[in-house]
């Protein structure tokens, strides 16, 4: 699914407080129009960089945009696309290329996470969390180097999930592939250790967004209070409560500054101690 991508740019000419590290750099964010992606989004524009922010809702992308665009003064361009259809990615990329410029840093950030043990999990809904969570990072990453590598710089970061350092029940499908992505982070990072492109993950507990809600919702099902069930998912993280997307946003944000170059393969929990 792709549909023609708009651009929302700011009311003023003002461009906020200076330095912006990451001003004139072009960063595409996939899921960007909610939660943690939207964070991440608004995070990279007040470092400066101009935005596309891509997913499947183009309504939930426009507001997103003009809101980033309104609260960083940079130019956030959305565009409907659904990662799951391979032969769009690439094309998508080129698109992007042409209205804003290079793509320098890429955060795979869309994931899906089916929940269901594992008698009933079918090979379909296994082979959906692979394309969406492993495969799609993998051709969004060679879409954008010959980018990266052509400006002298790039940053990749793929968000991955505390479930890719551990393993989590009746999620066994995500999990193999929230590892699978932390794999591809560390051999990208060593094959591309020579040159101007680092490759990161990060790797959030539960976090305050939808799939956390989700997740809420399906423990309300077997009997449970809603405050129980936040409860149930707060206690996993040592102090006790859910991650704001912001704070996944900042360690973000910090991965693709001009100084982090030394960073690298690296899988950084953003979790409260919950993975040591």
């Amino acid at each position: 699914m792709s549909s023609q991508p708009q651009v929302a740019t700011p009311d003023t000419e003002d461009s906020g407080p200076l330095p912006r590290p990451l001003g004139g750099r072009h960063a595409w964010i996939t899921g960007g129009g909610h939660g943690i992606g939207a964070a991440i989004a608004a995070e990279l524009g007040r470092l400066g960089a101009n935005l596309t922010i891509s997913g499947r809702n183009e309504k939930a992308l426009a507001a997103s945009a003009r809101q980033i665009a309104a609260e960083t003064g940079v130019a956030c361009r959305w565009q409907a696309l659904d990662i799951a259809d391979e032969a769009a990615l690439a094309p998508a990329l080129g698109e992007g290329r042409e209205a804003q410029g290079p793509v320098t840093i890429l955060v795979n950030n869309a994931g899906i996470a089916p929940s269901m043990p594992i008698g009933k999990l079918d090979l379909a809904t296994w082979n959906a969390a692979l394309s969406v969570n492993v495969t799609a990072p993998m051709l969004l990453a060679q879409a954008a180097l010959p980018d990266m590598l052509d400006a002298g710089f790039g940053r990749i970061v793929n968000v991955a999930s505390t479930a890719g350092l551990r393993g989590y029940p009746f999620v066994s499908a995500y999990v193999a592939s929230k590892h699978a992505l932390v794999g591809l982070t560390r051999a990208l990072a060593l094959e591309l250790a020579k040159g101007p492109v680092t490759v990161n993950a990060v790797c959030p507990g539960y976090t305050e967004t939808a799939m956390a809600e989700q997740a809420m919702r399906n423990i309300v099902q077997s009997g449970k209070t809603a405050e129980q069930a936040r409860a149930i998912l707060a206690r996993g993280n040592p102090q006790g409560r859910l991650v704001d997307p912001a704070e996944v946003a900042q360690a973000v944000g910090w991965l693709c500054l001009p100084g982090s170059t030394a960073i690298t393969g690296q899988s950084i929990a953003v979790a409260g101690g919950e993975v040591m």
